[in-house]
């Protein structure tokens, strides 16, 4: 029997698991960061020591403010309702690599165009990507229209009230999250369909590294 394919191309999947994984890992994170001293410091991206601390790149995404639970708990549904969209659509590979290149955009945002001893942490600008890759995926919609524009006002009242979330985060993520939606949509459908998709996916990666590396060493501060 042949595989069950999603809309793009994905293997089917019965529940939107790795939605529900980022959830857990974001909450886990934020826990950690609650019962162990240090750990936001440790997590937070800061552009000017990155280099020395590259986990920072990553770990940022999942960090949150504890002065205000409102940080997480936004951020959290915005990932639910944006996964539940796409991740039956794309496929859970799929997702998972739109969402990495959506999280690594927004830290190639702050890494470009922050201060080097700024601290930013949150997992805003992977989720300005799913917001993007949804209105690529589902263009022509209108039924989720009102979804978007509750996460959307909620997330930039959000970007100007609550202290270490960034606008080049936001930016960083929208663009590179948009492209990979555009890497996984516009391909038609056709026997080589996911070698195109994984070959566009994987470029795209590749100019997002690249870039990684060379705003790291450029906002590189001297070790004292």
């Amino acid at each position: 029997m042949p595989t069950q394919r999603t809309q793009y191309g994905g293997a089917v999947a019965t529940k939107p698991m790795a939605t529900y994984t980022i959830i857990a890992l974001n909450i886990l994170a934020y826990l950690a960061q609650w019962a162990l001293r240090g750990t936001t410091q440790a997590m937070m991206l800061v552009p000017g020591i990155a280099i020395y601390e590259p986990w920072r790149l990553f770990t940022n995404a999942f960090a949150h403010s504890t002065g205000s639970i409102f940080h997480i708990l936004m951020n959290m549904y915005g990932i639910y309702i944006f996964g539940t969209l796409l991740e039956p659509r794309m496929g859970r590979l799929r997702f998972i690599w739109l969402y990495m290149l959506s999280l690594f955009g927004g830290t190639a945002g702050i890494m470009l165009l922050s201060p080097p001893l700024s601290g930013t942490l949150g997992a805003s600008g992977a989720l300005a990507g799913l917001f993007i890759a949804t209105l690529v995926a589902l263009r022509g919609n209108r039924g989720v229209l009102s979804q978007l524009g509750i996460v959307l006002v909620l997330n930039i009242v959000l970007s100007f009230t609550v202290p270490n979330i960034s606008w080049q985060g936001h930016l960083g993520g929208a663009i590179v999250g948009g492209l990979a939606a555009l890497c996984i949509t516009l391909v038609p459908r056709g026997p080589k369909r996911n070698i195109t998709q994984l070959g566009l996916l994987g470029a795209l990666s590749a100019v997002l590294a690249i870039v990684l590396f060379i705003s790291t060493t450029s906002a590189a501060l001297p070790l004292v």
